[in-house]
């Protein structure tokens, strides 16, 4: 195999490879060969099938086969002779392959560039941390009380406050409203109707009473075929229900299988402790990303962009609006190198100013993704790099639980979950890029300067939403 280099530029490199016409009828004979001995043909002996037969009858499709295998192998060892690192699958153009003719092909291929190492140490980021309000506490175990709360039935008129079991039907005209009618529906008196005056005619009404509720849906209503126009409908009071008083108690706990009234405010408190934490970790996730972004200006393939950049450009016409990553969130192109492929696949922070609909202006929404695209693909090379140079890796257990926790989040279906993971292995890579996101991360913000504030759950929540996440697969 002859292999010649035809062009650099950047990142791109072309090469002419030639494989000699004797190495491929060699590698013909061989397998005509292989089927010779398994073949069965009318008036031949197993293995006794004459060369010339098999040529004839399974030359072409066997040449075909070769020639497949040995661009591929052969592009393969040049790669690896010349110890170059795909950014993506090489692209071959075949320029001779006839009969008794050397195979002779071209193969165009861009390579991942040489990264900096990054100096963690000057990275220096603030961290956010929130201490929970007792106050958020109480106002949650307020909510668990609410939903805890009993009733009772009462054989009196209902009042507000009360609980209505009712069958209903809702008509305009002589149409039947869709969804709007049941039977054994709950009505909270006083709880505040969407369709104002409904309530309100209801107070008073004694279980084995029908009425007939006339209203207005206000003229913002959500379903819009309803919006302004006049309803009736006819409730069938079944039964009358008071509500108990709410109790903060032990009993309380127990109700959700704790043991007591503490161990719920305990649970409760770090629970909404976690969900800082994460808010607060997003945070300083796009406060690194961004500084890494400022310190780092190496070139990145071509293709790896153009990729991205379809990717955000199909999402932006979609939806006709900027993907979110665009409007203000944060993100990374993640890099998977499989011999001759990386794939970036990170959302980037960037705040890039949205532009309008598509048709309009989509020449400078093009330059502003374009421009977004690069800075994913760029720091999705960094991260991938600080994980494959650190041996950073996702266990076989890390994807096991990352599976058996998205089976938990389809209640009824988990067994197609695991199925669907079982036949596609491809779709675990999902799961594991941000798994590998998580430690690379973690892995860097050891390093860093990490400097604390203290702010409030407000101060917290009024910041822009940090929307993305980088997904490196290991």
């Amino acid at each position: 195999m002859q292999v010649t280099e035809t062009a650099a530029d950047g990142l791109k490199r072309e090469y002419t490879i030639t494989v000699p016409a004797g190495d491929l009828e060699q590698e013909i004979t061989r397998r005509l060969g292989e089927i010779g001995r398994q073949v069965r043909l009318p008036g031949f002996r197993p293995g006794k099938v004459p060369m010339q037969i098999l040529r004839t009858r399974f030359g072409p499709s066997v040449r075909g086969e070769v020639l497949q295998s040995t661009l591929q192998a052969s592009s393969a060892e040049a790669i690896s002779e010349r110890k170059l690192r795909p950014a993506l699958p090489p692209k071959v153009d075949i320029v001779s392959a006839d009969e008794g003719a050397d195979l002779e092909y071209k193969m165009a291929i861009e390579l991942l560039p040489e990264i900096p190492e990054p100096s963690f140490a000057e990275l220096d980021i603030e961290r956010l941390v929130v201490e929970v309000p007792e106050e958020e506490v109480d106002g949650a175990i307020g909510r668990i009380a609410e939903q805890q709360r009993k009733s009772e039935v009462v054989e009196r008129p209902a009042e507000n406050g009360d609980i209505l079991i009712v069958d209903l039907e809702g008509r305009i005209g002589e149409q039947e409203i869709p969804g709007a009618g049941g039977k054994d529906r709950q009505i909270v008196l006083g709880a505040g109707s969407s369709i104002p005056g409904f309530e309100d005619q209801l107070v008073g009404a004694s279980a084995g009473e029908q009425r007939r509720v006339r209203v207005t849906f206000p003229a913002d209503y959500a379903v819009a075929d309803l919006a302004g126009k006049d309803a009736d409908f006819e409730v069938d009071v079944k039964e009358v229900r008071r509500r108990s008083p709410i109790a903060i108690d032990d009993e309380l706990g127990q109700a959700v299988g704790l043991e007591n009234l503490a161990e719920l405010r305990q649970e409760l408190r770090q629970r909404l402790q976690r969900d800082y934490d994460a808010a607060s970790r997003l945070r300083l996730k796009r406060s690194l990303l961004d500084k890494l972004a400022e310190g780092h200006d190496f070139p990145v393939p071509p293709g790896m962009v153009d990729l991205e950049f379809d990717n955000i450009w199909r999402q932006y016409q979609a939806q006709g609006e900027p993907p979110p990553a665009v409007a203000g969130a944060e993100a990374t192109p993640a890099v998977g190198e499989v011999g001759a492929e990386a794939t970036p696949a990170i959302t980037d922070g960037d705040a890039v100013p949205t532009a309008a609909g598509p048709g309009q202006n989509d020449e400078a929404a093009r330059a502003e993704y374009r421009r977004l695209a690069e800075r994913r693909v760029r720091l999705g090379l960094l991260l991938a790099e600080v994980g494959r140079k650190n041996n950073i890796t996702v266990t076989p257990d890390e994807v096991n639980q990352a599976i058996t926790r998205e089976a938990r989040r389809h209640a009824g279906y988990e067994r197609h979950v695991l199925d669907f993971y079982r036949q596609n292995p491809g779709a675990i890579d999902t799961l594991r890029a941000p798994i590998f996101e998580d430690k690379v991360i973690d892995f860097i913000v050891e390093l860093a300067k990490i400097g604390e504030r203290k702010i409030t759950p407000q101060e917290l929540l009024a910041m822009p939403d940090p929307a993305g996440e980088v997904a490196l697969p290991s």
